[in-house]
């Protein structure tokens, strides 16, 4: 069976990641593109790299051309996607690239982005441990409805959802460090985004608990672990954090920072490492964790990734340092915002949602050099 997909947002960075690996997928077959101010203009003038789609014209965005596919891929900034829900009922199987189904919480939402609150769709992110057991996606297996995640959110719940899942690290006290691409920040021009204010820096942004992925990060780590279970801290311990969601044992320190590398992320994450834990037992909640995994690689000891190893490619890859003189875990985990960040998770969880083969037009192979 060949499925019809929509794809909203064509023009935009994440709507043009969706349509380059689903372009290669054998099991779509990619009938509309749509934009809002870029409406009616060829979609070769925005995404010129994409020469399989050059004859595709981009229309408007509405409920009405988006519905009757199969498929629909919502690549929209956040507080747009959520107004198409319901007039797109009867369409099998929608996919949110925004932000607008991620979050449970009204009150994470009211915080964190404003406006009106959606319903919650099931999380795209299949590699996700779960405190149930297993991973995030038996969740996925079925759904018509899915949220992709938030890039940075899923690489530092990726990092350290094992830890918290096995009880070996201590999640009130996690510091997260991110050099991040500016294409995470979308295609709208922005000042400073510009090439002449990013080129030869590195500028951090969104400082001291206000980036929106936060919530989001919190969220994933709360489902990965069993809050009786975790070692050195116990539920409602310290302090709230005031992010309006549950688990407040759950605490972060976020810091992004843009970097001169049109996309990537490189994540340093670290907590502390929970009583009486081994340094076998921390190594052994990764390996178990990602040990059967095609996209999220958890590299030799002593072995740490670099941006550059997984561009292009839908890959994770982790490396796991056990620093005993600062009593910490230390994550570095690399990724492509715009593939297992964005997009490939996108496809990777509609593979998964319509019985496909997980890997179906997604690799593990970057581009090198």
């Amino acid at each position: 069976m060949t499925y019809s997909v929509a794809v909203s947002g064509a023009s935009g960075y994440a709507g043009g990641e969706i349509l380059r690996l689903l372009a290669a997928h054998p099991e779509v077959e990619i009938r509309t593109v749509t934009a809002h101010s870029n409406a009616g203009q060829p979609l070769a003038e925005h995404q010129p790299h994409l020469r399989s789609l050059a004859h595709l014209t981009l229309q408007d965005t509405t409920p009405e051309i988006l519905a009757g596919h199969d498929v629909v891929f919502l690549a929209l900034p956040h507080g747009q996607s959520g107004r198409y829900t319901d007039a797109l009922g009867d369409v099998p199987l929608v996919i949110d690239a925004g932000a607008d189904h991620r979050l449970r919480s009204p009150e994470a939402w009211a915080q964190f982005y404003g406006g009106a609150f959606h319903s919650p769709w099931t999380y795209g992110v299949p590699e996700l441990p779960v405190a149930a057991g297993g991973a995030q996606r038996q969740n996925i297996v079925g759904a018509r409805r899915i949220a992709a995640p938030g890039c940075n959110a899923s690489t530092v719940s990726l990092s350290l959802a094992p830890g918290v899942a096995a009880g070996v690290i201590d999640p009130s006290d996690i510091v997260s460090v991110l050099a991040v691409g500016p294409s995470g920040a979308g295609k709208s021009l922005k000042t400073n985004l510009l090439a002449s204010e990013i080129l030869g820096s590195a500028n951090p942004y969104a400082v001291g608990g206000t980036h929106r992925h936060i919530p989001e990060i919190r969220q994933a780590l709360l489902a990965a672990g069993d809050p009786s279970t975790r070692s050195g801290t116990g539920r409602g311990s310290g302090p709230s954090t005031g992010s309006g969601t549950e688990g407040d044992d759950i605490r972060i320190s976020f810091t992004p920072v843009i970097v001169p590398m049109a996309r990537g992320i490189l994540a340093t994450s670290s907590a502390p490492i929970a009583p009486g834990v081994t340094d076998a037992q921390i190594r052994d909640a990764w390996e178990s964790a990602y040990g059967g995994e095609t996209f999220v690689q958890l590299l030799p000891a002593g072995q740490f990734p670099r941006t550059a190893d997984v561009l292009g490619a839908n890959t994770a890859l982790l490396g796991l340092a056990i620093d005993r003189a600062a009593n910490r875990v230390v994550v570095v985990a690399a990724v492509d915002n715009l593939v297992k960040g964005t997009a490939g998770a996108a496809i990777q969880s509609m593979n998964i949602a319509l019985g496909l083969p997980e890997a179906t037009g997604l690799t593990v192979n970057g581009v090198a050099p």
